[in-house]
C-alpha cells in the first residue's frame, strides 16, 4: 500500500488513457522517466543521442546516466523546439540510435516530419514531455508518438504533484515490461534481479493526488491559452519583442509564456521593479555549463547562443487571467516606449 500499490496502479491505468499508448509506468521523477525509457529501449554506454541544447539539464543528465552521449541539434529561434533540418544534417553525419526530443514551454516538435527523420535513419524516438501535459498534433496528445516519452510531475508542471514523481509511457509491451524492472532493481520476481536497475518508484500519495488532478488538466490548459491570448493580443507590434511562435498544427498548453526582448536584463528589472516576477529558463545551453563543457563540444548552435541572452519567461499559471496578463503587458509597452 505504501510502496506501489493500487493507486499507483489506477493512476498509471488513467495517464495511458489520456495519453493515448496502452502502457504507463509509475516513476520517482523525470529525469528517471527519460532515463528508464532509454534503457528499456536499449540505449546504453557509447551510444549517441541526439537532443538539444535549449533545454533543463535533467535531459542531458539522463542521457548520460545511460552512459550515452549527446548529439547537440540546434532549435527554431521562433518556436524554440528541435530544428528539424538540422536533426536530419547531425544524424546523417554520424552514427546516432536515438533522439530525445524535448517538447519545450508547452509547444511541441512537430510529431509527423519528426517521424519521418526517425523511421529514414532507424533512430528510436523518445518524446520528453516534461512540460507539454495536454499538448497535442493533428488531434493525438504529446507522448503519444514516440517508442516511448517520459512526463515530470515535479510541481511546477501543468500536472504536478505535491512533491516529485515522473512516468514512462509506451505502446510497446516489452518496453514496458522492461521500464517496470528497472524501476525496481530490475527485479523479475521479487528479490531477484534479472539485470542491473534502480529504485525510482512513483509514490502512492502523488499517485492519489494526481489522480484528482489529471481530471482538472483540460481546464486548466484553457485558462493558460486564454491568458497566453491575452498576451499575444496586448503584447502584439511591441518593438523588439519577439512573441513565442507554436509548431504547425500543435495546440500549445504553455508551460511558459517566453518573449525575447534585446535588453532582456533590463525587462526583467523593470518589470521586478513594478513587482512583476519574471524568469530565464534556461540562461546557460546545457553545452556551456561546467559539468558539460569541453567533453561533448557542439558544431554551431547559433539559434541556441542567440537566445539564451534574450529569452523571458513571463507570469503563466491557470489562475492569471486575462486582466493580469493586460496588465503585465501594459508596463512592457511602458518599457519599450521609455527606451525608444
Amino acid at each position: 500500500m505504501y510502496i506501489l500499490g493500487p493507486e499507483v496502479d489506477a493512476f498509471e491505468a488513467a495517464f495511458a488513457r489520456y495519453v493515448g499508448p496502452e502502457h504507463a509506468v509509475g516513476v520517482a521523477s523525470g529525469t528517471d522517466a527519460i532515463t528508464l525509457a532509454l534503457r528499456a529501449l536499449g540505449i546504453g554506454p557509447g551510444d549517441a543521442v541526439a537532443t538539444v541544447s535549449h533545454t533543463a539539464v535533467a535531459t542531458v543528465a539522463a542521457i548520460r546516466a545511460c552512459g550515452a552521449r549527446p548529439v547537440w541539434v540546434d532549435i527554431d529561434p521562433a518556436t524554440y523546439v528541435m530544428d528539424l533540418d538540422d536533426l536530419e544534417r547531425r544524424v546523417g553525419a554520424e552514427p546516432v540510435r536515438a533522439v530525445v526530443a524535448v517538447h519545450l514551454y508547452g509547444n511541441m516538435v512537430p510529431p509527423g516530419p519528426l517521424l519521418e527523420i526517425c523511421r529514414r535513419h532507424g533512430l528510436r524516438l523518445i518524446e520528453d514531455c516534461a512540460q507539454a501535459h495536454g499538448a497535442s498534433w493533428d488531434g493525438r496528445s504529446a507522448g503519444g508518438f514516440g517508442d516511448a516519452a517520459a512526463f515530470s510531475f515535479y510541481p511546477t508542471k501543468n500536472l504536478g504533484a505535491l512533491g516529485d514523481g515522473g512516468m514512462v509511457v509506451t505502446g510497446d509491451a516489452e518496453v514496458a515490461a522492461r521500464a517496470r524492472r528497472l524501476r525496481q532493481y530490475g527485479w523479475r520476481e521479487r528479490f531477484v534481479s534479472a539485470e542491473e536497475g534502480f529504485n525510482t518508484r512513483l509514490d502512492p500519495l502523488q499517485a492519489a493526488v494526481l489522480g484528482v488532478l489529471l481530471g482538472r488538466l483540460e481546464a486548466r490548459n484553457e485558462a493558460r491559452r486564454a491568458a497566453a491570448a491575452a498576451y499575444d493580443a496586448a503584447l502584439a507590434g511591441v518593438a523588439d519583442l519577439g512573441l513565442p511562435g507554436t509548431s504547425p498544427g500543435v495546440r500549445h498548453v504553455y508551460h511558459q509564456y517566453v518573449v525575447r526582448h534585446p535588453r532582456r536584463d533590463e525587462l526583467a528589472a523593470f518589470l521586478a521593479s513594478h513587482g512583476i516576477g519574471t524568469a530565464i529558463h534556461y540562461p546557460v545551453p546545457v553545452h556551456r555549463q561546467p559539468a558539460y563543457a569541453g567533453r561533448f563540444p557542439p558544431e554551431d548552435l547559433p539559434a541556441t547562443e542567440a537566445v539564451s541572452g534574450e529569452i523571458l519567461s513571463l507570469p503563466m499559471f491557470p489562475q492569471l487571467g486575462a486582466e493580469r496578463a493586460r496588465h503585465v503587458a501594459t508596463l512592457i509597452r511602458r518599457f519599450s516606449s521609455a527606451a525608444a
